[in-house]
């Protein structure tokens, strides 16, 4: 269907498509904690501010838009990675031994979708990354 080349040249695009959804799903985490939207079972959880829930929270809301965005990429990946390692051991593993019992399925695919961000960078659409930079094909 698609040569190498032509697979080769969209890859920034399909790298920015990752980056934009994973960055507003992201951030919808943390619009749920604080702000009740969107609505679902843990909307409007009730975190006092001092919990580490309204820490990640806040770190899901800003890294989410900044990666979202394409702004500050690398290191908001790798700050949302780390965070999403931390939801995993923290919150997770302790329930059980598998993620798909734990509930930590989704903290394990952030963390390693985020660390590959922090090394591929944002791709194309980004603030980061002048448009000026990506082949036009």
């Amino acid at each position: 269907m698609f040569d190498q080349a032509s697979i080769a040249r969209r890859a920034p695009y399909a790298l920015a498509l990752l980056r934009i959804v994973s960055g507003l799903i992201f951030m919808a985490h943390g619009t749920q904690k604080f702000l009740g939207f969107p609505d679902g079972e843990r909307a409007g959880a009730g975190l006092a501010f001092d919990s580490l829930g309204a820490f990640a929270g806040a770190i899901e809301f800003v890294a989410g838009a900044l990666i979202a965005l394409g702004l500050f990429t690398r290191p908001a990946a790798f700050l949302a990675s780390g965070t999403m390692a931390v939801a995993y051991w923290y919150a997770h593993a302790p329930q059980n031994f598998f993620p798909v019992n734990n509930g930590g399925d989704a903290a394990i695919l952030y963390c390693f979708v985020f660390l590959y961000l922090v090394f591929a960078g944002p791709g194309a659409w980004s603030i980061d990354r002048p448009q000026a930079n990506i082949s036009a094909d």
